[in-house]
C-alpha cells in the first residue's frame, strides 16, 4: 500500500536538563516527567492535536491547524510557568517547536522533512519558550495576541537551507525593554542612623537596615536596592533627589535607632524622590523582643502607603516571620555585620564566633545557620584546614538546618545553592536558586550565582538576563559589573562591554579588575599592545603568579613564541606563573592539548575549573572540541 502524504503541523515538545536531572535524582525526575505529561496531554486533545508518540521526555505531536498548534504551545507554557511560580515546587520547564509541511505516514507514526524541521527548531526555544518556523508564522500572525520576534536565520542540522524562525513573546519571558522585571515602584533604604549611646551598637542599625531591605524585597510589585548599593550613602550629605538619581529609585526610606538595654527607638520615614516630600512616618517606641514586629509593620505601612497590592501569601509570610530570642538575634546581627565588614580571615572567624553564639542561645535561629553556612563557606575557600569532604559536609549541614528550621528563607536556599554548585550538583543547584528567587525576586546576589551557573551549563543569553538583573538590584556593585563585563566579552559583544569596563571605573574598587577588562577588550579587537599596556598598569601583575595573563595575550595574539619562553622559564616550569586552570588556557591556544587536558585534569580534582570561560570563549572552540573535555563535563555532571 503507498505511504500517505498529506500537510500538516508538526509540534515538538521536549523537557530541558531531563538527562542530567535523571544522573542525579531520577526518582524525582520521573515523578516531574510524569507530571508535565498529566499537563501537556490534556490540552493537547482540547486543541486537536494528534500524539504520534512520546520521545521519553517530551512529544511528538500533529496539527491540522497552524494556529491551533500555536494556542496549544502557548497554553502548555503558561499553564507550566504557574505551576513554576508555585513555592517549593522543582522548576520543570519544556522547549517547544512548530513547523508546517508535508509528511509521509508509516503506520502509526510519521516521516518527512516537515518532521526533521519541527525537531531542529524546539532546541532554538529558551526553556519555557516557543518556536515557529516561517511556515507557521505565515499562518499565524496577527491571530495571537503574543509578538512574534524573529531571530537570526539558522542553518540547521541536515538542511541545506537557512529557514526563518520566529520566538513567541511570553510575558514570563519578554520583559518590557525599559524596565527587565522592575515594576514602576523603585525603593532604596538608606542606611538607618546610629543613635545609641553606645557607638558600638552602630552594628544594630546597620542590622535593621539590612533585615528592612530582605523583608520589603519579599514583596513581588516593589524592587528594593542591595545592600552593597545603599550603603556608600551611610552619612552622606547628598540630596534625596540626588540619589534617588543615582540608584534609579521612585521612593527612599530613612530612619534611625536608639538602643538603650532592651529598649529600642525606631523613627522611618517614607520620601518620594519626585516631590521630596514624606510621603509617611512613623516612630515605634518598643521592647527589643518586638523587633520583629516593628519590621513587619513597616513592611506593611510601606505597602498601604505606595498602594502596592500584596499576593496571595506575602501577608502571611510577613506575619509568620520566625522570632528569635533577642539575643540570639544581636549576636546574629553582630556576625552578618563581621561577615560583611572586609574579607579577612580574622573578619571571618569572629563572625562564625557570633553565629555558634547565636545558636547556642537559641537553636532555632535559622538566619545564624545560614551566616554559618556561608562563613564556613568562605573560610574554606582561602583558609581551608580541613579536607574538602569535611568542608563540603559542614556548609552542607548548616545550609540544610536553615532551611529545616525556615523553609521560606531565602538567604538559605542561595547557600545551599553555591554548596552544590561548587560540587557539581547543577540540577539542585538551579532548583535552590530559583526558590531563592521565587521567595525574593529581586535578590542581586542570587540572580549573580544563577548566572554563573547558567554560564558553566552554556546557556549564555539567559545567564545574560541573570547579569541584567543583578546589575538592576545592586547597580553600584562592582562583582556585578566585572562578572557582566565578562561575559559580553567572551560573547564579543564588544560595545557593550566597554561600557560596563568604564561603569568599574566609576565604581572604584581594585583597579587591576578594570585594567584586565580593559586588556581583555583590546585583545578582542586585536590591539595586543594596547592590550599589554593595560596589563602593565597593575600592580599586581608585576608578581610571578599573574604572568600566566601576559602568556595568555601573547597566545591568543599569535605570539607564540613569547607565550612558550614565559611556560618555560624557571617559575613557569616550577608551576609558580599561575593556576592550573589557567596555564591549561595558554597551552589550549598554543596548540598542546595534552598538557591543557593534563593540567585541567588537576584544576578539576580541586573544583577549580573556570568553566564558564570554557564554555563560552571562541578562542577555545579546539579544546572544546576535543573528546577530553567531554568527559570533563560528563564529570561535572554537564554531558
Amino acid at each position: 500500500m503507498a505511504a500517505k502524504r498529506r500537510l500538516a503541523v508538526i509540534m515538538f515538545t521536549d523537557m530541558v536538563g531531563y538527562s542530567a536531572s535523571t544522573q542525579i535524582d531520577e526518582s524525582g525526575t520521573l515523578a516531574r516527567l510524569r507530571e508535565q505529561e498529566d499537563l501537556v496531554r490534556p490540552l493537547l486533545a482540547e486543541y486537536g492535536g494528534r500524539e504520534i508518540k512520546s520521545t521519553g521526555d517530551g512529544f511528538l505531536v500533529e496539527f491540522d491547524s497552524a494556529l491551533r498548534a500555536a494556542q496549544c504551545a502557548i497554553e502548555i507554557q503558561r499553564r507550566m510557568h504557574e505551576r513554576n511560580s508555585q513555592t517549593n515546587v522543582v522548576p520543570v520547564q519544556l522547549r517547544i517547536g512548530i513547523h508546517l509541511g508535508d509528511v509521509e505516514q508509516h503506520g502509526h507514526d510519521i516521516f518527512g522533512d516537515a518532521v526533521n524541521i519541527a525537531a531542529r527548531v524546539e532546541p532554538l526555544a529558551d526553556p519555557g519558550g516557543v518556536c515557529l518556523s516561517g511556515q507557521v508564522f505565515d499562518q499565524v500572525r496577527n491571530k495571537i495576541p503574543n509578538a512574534l520576534e524573529k531571530l537570526p536565520p539558522k542553518n540547521l542540522k541536515n538542511l541545506r537551507f537557512p529557514i526563518d524562525v520566529y520566538r513567541v513573546a511570553l510575558p514570563w519571558l519578554t520583559p518590557e525593554p525599559e524596565s527587565p522585571t522592575f515594576g514602576p515602584i523603585r525603593l532604596a533604604v538608606l542606611p538607618f542612623v546610629n543613635m545609641s549611646p553606645d557607638p558600638a551598637d552602630e552594628y544594630f542599625a546597620d542590622g535593621l537596615t539590612e533585615e528592612l531591605i530582605t523583608i520589603l524585597s519579599q514583596l513581588q510589585e516593589i524592587r528594593v536596592i542591595a545592600r552593597t548599593s545603599v550603603f556608600p550613602y551611610k552619612a552622606t550629605s547628598k540630596s534625596v533627589s540626588q540619589i534617588g538619581s543615582e540608584l534609579g529609585v521612585t521612593s527612599i526610606l530613612e530612619g534611625s535607632v536608639r538602643k538603650a538595654r532592651d529598649q529600642i527607638r525606631i523613627t522611618v520615614q517614607l520620601i518620594d524622590v519626585g516631590t521630596q516630600e514624606h510621603a509617611w512616618a512613623s516612630t515605634y517606641d518598643r521592647k527589643l523582643e518586638d523587633v520583629f514586629a516593628v519590621q513587619t509593620e513597616v513592611a506593611k505601612r510601606i505597602a498601604r502607603v505606595l498602594k502596592i497590592k500584596m499576593k496571595k501569601g506575602e501577608e502571611t509570610r510577613l506575619e509568620k516571620r520566625p522570632a528569635v530570642r533577642p539575643d540570639s538575634y544581636l549576636a546574629y546581627l553582630k556576625g552578618r555585620s563581621l561577615l560583611l565588614a572586609s574579607w579577612s580571615k580574622e573578619n571571618f572567624q569572629a563572625a562564625k564566633k557570633q553565629f555558634e553564639l547565636a545558636i547556642s542561645i537559641d537553636p532555632t535561629n535559622a538566619r545564624a545557620y545560614s551566616g554559618l553556612a556561608d562563613v564556613t563557606s568562605y573560610l574554606g575557600w582561602g583558609w581551608r584546614v580541613t579536607t574538602r569532604e569535611g568542608w563540603d559536609q559542614e556548609r552542607r549541614a548548616y545550609a540544610a538546618r536553615a532551611i529545616e528550621l525556615e523553609p521560606g528563607l531565602a538567604e538559605a536556599h542561595c547557600s545551599l545553592a553555591a554548596i552544590v554548585w561548587d560540587a557539581f550538583e547543577y540540577v539542585r543547584a538551579e532548583k535552590e536558586i530559583q526558590l531563592a528567587l521565587s521567595i525574593i525576586p529581586g535578590y542581586s546576589f542570587a540572580h549573580h550565582i544563577y548566572a554563573a551557573i547558567l554560564e558553566d551549563e552554556g546557556r549564555a543569553n539567559e545567564a545574560l538576563r541573570e547579569h541584567a538583573l543583578a546589575e538592576e538590584c545592586d547597580p553600584h556593585s562592582l562583582v556585578n559589573a566585572i562578572s557582566y563585563c565578562t561575559t559580553l566579552l567572551m560573547l564579543r559583544r564588544l560595545d557593550e562591554a566597554k561600557v560596563k569596563i568604564e561603569r568599574q571605573k566609576e565604581l572604584g574598587g581594585d583597579p587591576q579588575y578594570y585594567h584586565w577588562g580593559l586588556a581583555f577588550y583590546y585583545l578582542c579587537r586585536s590591539d595586543l599592545p594596547r592590550a599589554l599596556q593595560e596589563l602593565s598598569r597593575s600592580e599586581e601583575l608585576a608578581s610571578q603568579h599573574h604572568l600566566t595573563w601576559i602568556a595568555l595575550l601573547y597566545a591568543a595574539a599569535g605570539e607564540k613564541e613569547k607565550a612558550v619562553k614565559i611556560l618555560e622559564s624557571p617559575a613557569g616550569k616550577e608551576g609558580k606563573i599561575g593556576k592550573d586552570a589557567d596555564v591549561a588556557m595558554v597551552h589550549a591556544l598554543l596548540g598542546n592539548l595534552d598538557e591543557c587536558f593534563r593540567l585541567m585534569e588537576k584544576a578539576l580534582e580541586e573544583h577549580q575549573v573556570p568553566l564558564q570561560v570554557w564554555r563560552l570563549e571562541p578562542m577555545l572552540e579546539p579544546a572544546r572540541q576535543d573528546p577530553r573535555f567531554t568527559q570533563i563535563l560528563k564529570r561535572m555532571n554537564l554531558a
